[in-house]
């Protein structure tokens, strides 16, 4: 049996690590593409040397966010190895393209996190989550709450609740990355901030998280996406001293950094997780987030782009005494590749 999985950024190229791994074990072909939009040499590095996962065998180079530029390059490559499945992840538009070319070429398409819904239809993420999981065969959801918000809107797909592949990533990478990684601060005595999300990297919301990040009492460590940096630059928005702006980090050195920090506050939906995994109280920069169960659980709070809601859910930031088991217990990829196995087989 024969999987095409398509990646494109750094994100997917984690939550396709420990699926990779099972896939092999479960004796499946996996071809992997890569479309071009992220590169990250280190954690490839861990790929080949920790567990043992060849290079991608198409990688697409495209340098494109562009889905109608990427659709039928991938949709090529589907031709030429007649996977009994498509598998794309998440909701970038390298899963969009993914998704269209599979459908174009009629071979069934798999959804890994599917299901997932932030409500906020401004989102371009929204809307490629509802048009992947409207035409995908399998549906791979992380909770029983994505099952329900499937079943709810009417999805065809085969529905199967298997937990969350990062959580996978997460036990598999965290330990490696401390181990590889040596951090320049004390653990537990600053605080991590990520802000990428087109709506953050603009005035006037741009600004106003600024003016939380430079009220904030302790020392923050600022990792800028180019973009933000960029917008930064542009608007003239000054950090406080206490705020060290670094270069972006790869995979590993986030990992390291960010499971160590006292708190982490993002507008990320995947860090949202792994600080719950990391045991690492979160402060959200969005009105909403597709991760509501971190929210209810007490260990992450939404702040918007408020600085007064900013500066008091860091200053109070704890984990509750009692933490539930969220989004899977490690073992997703083992269910999806055993799911793939019973129901795909071989063309």
């Amino acid at each position: 049996m024969k999987v095409l999985a398509v990646v494109g950024n750094r994100p997917q190229l984690v939550k396709a690590a420990p699926l990779s791994v099972a896939l092999r074990e479960a004796g499946v072909e996996e071809v992997v593409v890569h479309t071009g939009q992220h590169y990250d040499r280190e954690l490839s590095d861990v790929f080949l040397e920790e567990l043992g996962l060849p290079e991608p065998r198409y990688r697409l180079g495209l340098r494109t966010a562009d889905p109608a530029v990427m659709e039928p390059a991938i949709a090529e490559v589907v031709r030429r190895e007649a996977p009994a499945v498509v598998l794309v992840y998440g909701d970038t538009n390298s899963t969009l393209a993914g998704a269209r070319a599979a459908v174009e070429a009629r071979v069934p398409l798999a959804h890994v996190e599917a299901g997932l819904r932030s409500g906020d239809l401004t989102m371009p993420e929204e809307h490629t989550r509802l048009e992947v999981d409207h035409v995908a065969s399998l549906l791979f959801c992380p909770d029983e709450r994505s099952r329900a918000t499937l079943v709810e809107e009417g999805a065809l797909g085969a529905i199967h609740v298997v937990g969350d592949v990062m959580a996978d990533a997460s036990l598999r990478f965290a330990p490696i990355a401390r181990r590889r990684v040596r951090i320049p601060y004390e653990p537990g005595s600053y605080v991590v901030v990520t802000v990428h999300r087109e709506a953050n990297v603009f005035q006037p919301r741009l600004g106003r998280i600024v003016e939380g990040l430079n009220r904030l009492a302790e020392t923050v460590v600022f990792p800028a996406h180019p973009r933000t940096r960029a917008q930064l630059r542009r608007e003239r928005l000054e950090l406080a001293p206490h705020v060290r702006l670094v270069e972006p980090l790869g995979y590993l050195e986030l990992a390291a950094l960010a499971s160590q920090a006292r708190v982490i506050v993002t507008d990320s939906g995947g860090l949202q997780k792994e600080a719950y995994w990391y045991g690492v109280p979160c402060v959200t920069l969005r009105p909403s987030t597709e991760w509501v169960d971190t929210v209810e659980a007490g260990a992450n709070v939404l702040v918007d782009d408020d600085p007064d809601r900013l500066v008091e859910a860091v200053a109070n930031a704890a984990l509750p005494s009692e933490r539930p088991v969220l989004y899977g217990d490690g073992h997703a990829s083992r269910r999806i590749a055993q799911v793939l196995v019973a129901t795909m087989p071989g063309r």
